[in-house]
């Protein structure tokens, strides 16, 4: 019995050491030395971009409009005057406005030294609450928050420029702050993994929007979103950007004494209206000897181009005919405040009008 006993106990050991340690015949022997480490065959996927969701009207309206918290020194910035003292003027950097930081943007000081290269008569001419102002950056300390500004230092030629730069930047902030109250995301995610990638690859995040109008693959493929955020941006894009026309408007005064007279202004009006075939030209009396040229493009420096072009004609001929044009305003895009401006005019010159043919 005792020999019955050990036989019947081995043989299940020799079987389940055949299973769990020897390998079958059929399947080759896997040399731990050849394995090929888990990280080199598959590279780990970069973390996922986060946009977070809020209802709170500060996270969803405010955050600066360039990567780095601070500007530079000698950097042009535009604030808003806040409070204007008996030493310095105290005011909030529109650009810098973070949802941590003060509202308006963060605080800067310009001292009255600052404001003037010329003996100041009156701050108020000078500088006045509630009004934005372009100046210099002269000093930062990031540690302690306070950014050091002067007004006299800016150089006139390059406003220009900065002013551009900071309506390109205005009309961005405006298409990403609607994208974030639309899908209630924090604004400063949509500049972190959107806008701000965009100012690297692009110079500006403005050029950007504007080449996604016609490719938005080119422009947005590489950049990870959700379709609710990609279809709110392409819609806003298109609605804000999209190529607008733009009114021209150039100021003359044309004269003639000799025996012509009205014959000769009529005849060099009517060419310069007719100098460019391809495009509507059209001329308005102001005042004698006061006249208003007006054309609509879609290119800036064509408009410009243009309108030039017709007061060289009209100088030409009114010059053969022995008459004088001068230009009072060269051509130039105009404003919406100039067009309430010269409709008001015309209203006014023809209540003139009417009163006269009354008399």
């Amino acid at each position: 019995m005792a020999d019955c006993s050990t036989e019947t106990t081995e043989a299940p050991a020799a079987e389940q050491t055949d299973v769990s340690t020897t390998p079958d015949d059929s399947t080759p022997a896997v040399d731990a030395s050849e394995e090929t480490p888990a990280s080199e065959e598959t590279p780990p996927s970069p973390p996922k971009l986060v946009y977070r969701t809020t209802t709170d009207p500060i996270k969803l309206q405010r955050c600066r409009f360039y990567e780095q918290k601070y500007p530079k020194n000698e950097d042009l910035v535009m604030v808003r005057v806040r409070t204007v003292e008996s030493l310095a003027a105290y005011v909030n950097l529109i650009e810098y406005e973070d949802a941590d930081g003060p509202v308006g943007g963060r605080e800067g000081m310009v001292l009255l030294s600052e404001l003037s290269r010329r003996r100041i008569r009156s701050i108020a001419k000078l500088i006045r609450v509630g009004r934005d102002e372009i100046v210099q950056v002269l000093r930062v300390d990031e540690e302690k928050g306070y950014v050091d500004l002067s007004k006299r230092k800016v150089v006139r030629d390059d406003v220009p420029d900065f002013e551009d730069k900071f309506s390109k930047a205005k009309t961005v902030h405006s298409i990403l702050r609607h994208v974030a109250d639309t899908c209630k995301v924090v604004l400063e995610d949509l500049y972190t993994h959107i806008a701000w990638p965009l100012y690297r690859s692009h110079g500006h995040a403005h050029e950007a929007f504007k080449a996604s109008i016609a490719d938005p693959d080119g422009v947005f493929g590489g950049i990870e979103m959700p379709k609710e955020i990609r279809d709110s941006l392409y819609k806003d894009i298109r609605r804000r950007m999209a190529a607008q026309p733009i009114k021209f408007r150039a100021d003359i005064e044309v004269s003639c004494f000799t025996i012509e007279g009205i014959d000769a202004i009529k005849a060099a009006l009517f060419a310069g209206m007719n100098s460019n075939p391809d495009q509507d030209i059209q001329i308005r009396l102001l005042a004698p000897p006061k006249y208003v040229l007006f054309t609509t493009m879609y290119d800036r420096q064509k408009g410009v181009a243009v309108l030039q072009e017709a007061i060289n004609v009209i100088t030409k001929e009114i010059t053969s005919r022995k008459g004088l044009c001068v230009v009072k305003d060269p051509p130039r895009a105009t404003t919406q405040e100039e067009d309430t401006r010269l409709k008001e005019k015309y209203s006014e010159l023809a209540r003139q009008n009417q009163e006269k043919a009354g008399d």
